[in-house]
Order: C-alpha cells, then structure tokens, then sequence
C-alpha cells in the first residue's frame, strides 16, 4: 500500500510596521514661554511704578532686553512693536517699527487689545516686579496681610523684651545713646523702630548673641575694658593685661559675645558683671 506523501506549508512571517505617532498640536511640546501665556485673561491691565515712585512720566526700557527661555536654553532678544505679534525679535517679520513705554504719574494703563506690550510687561520684561509691577488686587491684599502680620509680631516680641535685651536692640540703632535714655523712653522707641523695621528687628531680637554684645559694649564704655585703636585686642582698662585677640575679618564685640561664651570668658563675664552691678 502505497505511503500517503506529507504536504508542508511554508508560512511566511510578514514583519509588521509600527508608525511612528504623528506629531499634533495635542502632543507638541511647548516652548517654556508659551507655558508662561497658559491661561491669559484677555482685558484691561494697569501697572504702577514701585516703591511709590510718582513723576509726570517714566519710561522703561522697551529695546535692548532680555528673556531666558529655558526651552531652548539661552536668552532672546525682546521688543515692543506694535506693528508685530509677538515681542520676540527672533519671531519678528518684516519692518519693526520700535514704540516707547511710558509710566504716567506712575501708572499705566494698557488696553485688551495690545496684548502684545501687556505679556511684554506681565511675563518677559526683566524690571516686572524690580521696576515696576502688575495691579492685582488678591496679590496686593496679600502682601499687605504679610507686612501687617509681620508688624504685629514684632509689636508682640517689642513690648514682651526685658530692658537689657531692649536695650541692647536700640543699641543697634542709637549707640551709646542708649545708656543715657530712661526707660520709658527707650520703651517707646522700641515699639516705633519695631513697627518700622519689624523684620529686622524680629532678626535682631532672634539673635542670641546680642545681649552678650551689648553687655561687651557697656562694659568698654564704663572703662572696664578696653578696645585697642586696631580694634584687634580687648584688655582690663585698669593694668592693660590682654584678655583675647578678635579674630581677623570680625566684628570686635561680636567675637567677644562668642569669647564670653567659652570658659574663660565665662570667668571675666561674672567679674565684669560684679564691677557693672556696683
């Protein structure tokens, strides 16, 4: 009986082609500064001049400055000019016709439709919140808010001080002043230069080596010690014995505030504190 012959099938693999996903508007990565317009609110803008800075007019520079777009890596060249759509020279075609920017009064006002010189202003200008900034009320109520806080704190922090550390703050501002001012009257100038420079009296109030500084102080103007012309040596003002050597580049009553705090200094700080309290 004859053998049935086998039939083999070749099959033939066909390799398949992935296509690669066109790129769209959707999946495009957008250059940094575009991300910055995400969002823009088309109407009117007022900007103001900071500091409170008022004159008849001010202008600002609208040529020759600069954006770091981080997309590409290196700063673009910018310009207003309202003959083009856009403030980025690189961008810019045809004939650029160069317009001023003017502050009167120390406002400016930019209509909707110059959306152009607004983003300029908002978004890319280099002097926006240096020079000059955006009218926000949310912004502004919030900044207020900060500041305020801040007085309060500081307000708090002035009338809970004992007269040393009192003293010593107003130190900073009056000098040898101090030690002639009565209480009261060191009391309230406290709480006026708290409530004027509540964030660095908060820092000095903060820093612990300010009544050890004031007390150096005290003591070399009660001719206990003595500070040489140099500012390089602190001595007893009664036989001249050397006491320490300010370290160099330092502020002499700071190092001796630091010096106090060691051993030794601790030792000298008791005598000291026995000769200002008789």
């Amino acid at each position: 009986m004859a053998k049935k012959q086998e039939t083999k099938t070749e099959v033939v693999e066909t390799p398949q082609v992935v296509e690669q996903p066109k790129e769209t508007k959707a999946t495009r990565k957008e250059p940094s500064y575009k991300k910055a317009e995400d969002g823009w609110e088309i109407k009117n803008r007022t900007y103001f001049l900071k500091n409170g800075l008022k004159p008849l007019s001010y202008m600002i520079k609208s040529a020759n400055i600069y954006y770091f777009d981080e997309e590409k890596g290196y700063e673009r060249e910018l310009k207003y000019c309202e003959n083009q759509k856009t403030p980025f020279v690189d961008e810019m075609q045809g004939d650029q016709r160069l317009e001023h920017i003017v502050f009167r009064g120390g406002t400016l006002l930019v209509e909707k439709e110059k959306v152009i010189l607004q983003k300029l202003l908002s978004l890319y200008h280099p002097h926006r919140n240096k020079l000059f900034q955006e009218y926000v009320p949310e912004a502004i109520a919030e900044n207020q808010m900060e500041t305020l806080e801040l007085e309060v704190d500081a307000l708090l922090a002035a009338r809970a001080l004992d007269i040393d550390t009192a003293e010593a703050v107003m130190r900073i501002e009056y000098g040898s002043k101090v030690s002639k001012m009565s209480s009261k009257e060191l009391r309230r100038d406290l709480l006026i230069y708290a409530k004027k420079n509540p964030q660095l009296f908060l820092e000095l109030v903060n820093d612990e080596n300010i009544v050890l500084r004031n007390f150096g102080i005290k003591a070399t103007e009660m001719n206990i010690l003595n500070l040489s012309h140099d500012q390089r040596h602190f001595t007893w003002a009664s036989n001249g014995r050397k006491l320490m050597t300010v370290p160099f580049d330092e502020h002499p009553y700071s190092a001796l505030a630091a010096w106090f705090k060691t051993d030794e200094g601790m030792e000298i700080y008791a005598n000291i504190e026995k000769r200002l309290n008789n």
